[in-house]
C-alpha cells in the first residue's frame, strides 16, 4: 500500500506530461514547463521552514533516479540534516565555489541587459542592490537565502523608500530564479514570503507635478527657437506622450499623420506591452518637419555623444524656467484639457490605442477598422489642441 501511495507517476507519463506539477509521493515533485522542459525537485520542512531541492532536468534524470535521490534526502532528514545544506557542504568538500548572492545577482543582470533601457542597461538596474543589499549581504550564499534575510535587507527602508524597496525585492526575485536556473537549490517563494512577513507599504505615491492647461500657449511660446530641446518639448507636449519615446523617437515610425511607437519604448518589454499609435495633428507635423534636419541615425532628438537627448535635460530645461511641473506632467495637461473642453474621455480611448496585431486575416482586418475608427475619434482633439497651444483657436 505504502508503495502505490508514494510512487504515483510512470516513466511514460513523465515523457508526455503537458505542462504543470505534478506529484510522485514522499516529496518529489515533477514540474514541467512543457513537453520538452521540465525539472524535479523534493519538497520538503526543516526547522520550521518549506525548502525546494532540485534534482536535475526531468530529460536527464530518470524517474528512478530522481526517487531514489529523493530517498536519499529523506535518509537525511531522518538524521536531523538539511538535504540543501548537506549538498553544499558536499561542493565545499569537492573544491567548488560557493555561488553569492552578489556574484548571482551580477550574472542575473548580465543576462537580462539586453533587454533593458538607458542608465539601467549601463547599469542603474543593480543600484538598489549595491546600495541597500551587497555591503551586508553581498557574501551570502545563494542557496540560504530565505524569506527572513529578504525581510532583514528591507526592512530598513521599506516604508522610508518604498519605490527603492520594491525594486530591491523585485531584482532579488529575478535573481534567485536566475540561480534556480543555474541549477541552485533556492527557495523561489523567498520574496513573496518576506513581502508577507513586511507588511503593506503606508507610502503614497507623489503624482509627477503638471502645468495647469491653461497656461500650456504662453509655455509652448517660449519655446519658439528650433534647438533639439525645445522641438522635442513641442512634440512632448503636442502628442502627450511619455518622455521616452519622445526622446528615442525615429523618422521610420511615422507615416504621414500617424506615428506607431513600439511596445518596448512604452512602460513594458518587447513582446510585454503592446505598440501604441497616435495621430499627430497640423503643427505637431510642422515640429517633425523643423527637427529632421536634426536627425541622426534616424532618430529625431540626438545628443552631441551620438545618443539621444537625455530626459535630464528636458527637467532642467522646466526647472529654470521656474516652474514646478516636469515633461512627463504634460500628459496629464493635455488628458484635462481634452476633457475639461471638449468631454472626451481621453484616458480610455488612449488604453484602447494601445494594441497588438495578431490573429488571422479576419481578425486583423477587424482589428485595422476598429482602429481606425478610434483614430478619427482622436484627431479632432489633437488637431485643436495644437491650435490652443499656438493661439489659432478659440481662448477658453
Amino acid at each position: 500500500m505504502a508503495r502505490r501511495t508514494r510512487y504515483k507517476l510512470s516513466a511514460a507519463f513523465v515523457k508526455t506530461a503537458p505542462a504543470g506539477k505534478y506529484g510522485d509521493g514522499g516529496g518529489l515533485y515533477l514540474r514541467k514547463r512543457d513537453r520538452g522542459s521540465g525539472f524535479w525537485y523534493f519538497n520538503y520542512s526543516f526547522a520550521g521552514r518549506r525548502r525546494e531541492m532540485g534534482l536535475g532536468s526531468f530529460l536527464d534524470t530518470t524517474l528512478s533516479e530522481a526517487r531514489d535521490a529523493a530517498g536519499k534526502c529523506r535518509a537525511l532528514l531522518r538524521d536531523d540534516k538539511d538535504p540543501i545544506a548537506a549538498k553544499q557542504a558536499r561542493r565545499i568538500d569537492g573544491g567548488n565555489a560557493v555561488q553569492t548572492l552578489k556574484e548571482v545577482a551580477l550574472k542575473a543582470f548580465e543576462a537580462r541587459r539586453s533587454e533593458l533601457k538607458g542608465k539601467n542597461r549601463e547599469g542603474r538596474w543593480l543600484g538598489p542592490l549595491e546600495v541597500h543589499v551587497f555591503p551586508k549581504w553581498g557574501d551570502l550564499p545563494i542557496e540560504q537565502v530565505s524569506q527572513r534575510h529578504v525581510q532583514q535587507m528591507l526592512d530598513p527602508i521599506w516604508q522610508s523608500k518604498a519605490d527603492t524597496a520594491r525594486k530591491c525585492l523585485f531584482r532579488m526575485n529575478i535573481t534567485l530564479k536566475y540561480a534556480a536556473a543555474m541549477g541552485l537549490e533556492v527557495d523561489l517563494q523567498a520574496t513573496m514570503k518576506a513581502r508577507q512577513l513586511l507588511g503593506a507599504q503606508r507610502h503614497e505615491v507623489t503624482h509627477i507635478p503638471s502645468l495647469p492647461w491653461r497656461e500650456a500657449p504662453a509655455y509652448y511660446a517660449s519655446l519658439e527657437e528650433p534647438s533639439i530641446t525645445n522641438l522635442a518639448m513641442r512634440l512632448l507636449i503636442l502628442t502627450g506622450h511619455r518622455v521616452g519615446p519622445i526622446r528615442y523617437a525615429r523618422l521610420d515610425e511615422i507615416d504621414g499623420d500617424l506615428w506607431t511607437v513600439a511596445g518596448e519604448k512604452l512602460k513594458g518589454r518587447a513582446g510585454k506591452t503592446p505598440d501604441f499609435t497616435l495621430v499627430l495633428s497640423t503643427e505637431a507635423k510642422r515640429v517633425i518637419e523643423l527637427a529632421k534636419p536634426f536627425a541622426v541615425n534616424g532618430y529625431l532628438f540626438p545628443n552631441t555623444k551620438g545618443g539621444v537627448i537625455s530626459d535630464m535635460a528636458l527637467s532642467q530645461k522646466m526647472k529654470r524656467a521656474g516652474l514646478e511641473a516636469r515633461p512627463h506632467g504634460f500628459r496629464s495637461t493635455l488628458q484635462n484639457w481634452a476633457e475639461e473642453v471638449h468631454g472626451a474621455d481621453f484616458r480610455t480611448a488612449e488604453k484602447l490605442l494601445q494594441h497588438k496585431t495578431e490573429g488571422d486575416e479576419a481578425h486583423q482586418i477587424a482589428y485595422r477598422r476598429h482602429l481606425s475608427a478610434l483614430l478619427e475619434r482622436r484627431r479632432p482633439i489633437y488637431e485643436a489642441w495644437g491650435q490652443f497651444l499656438t493661439g489659432r483657436g478659440a481662448s477658453i
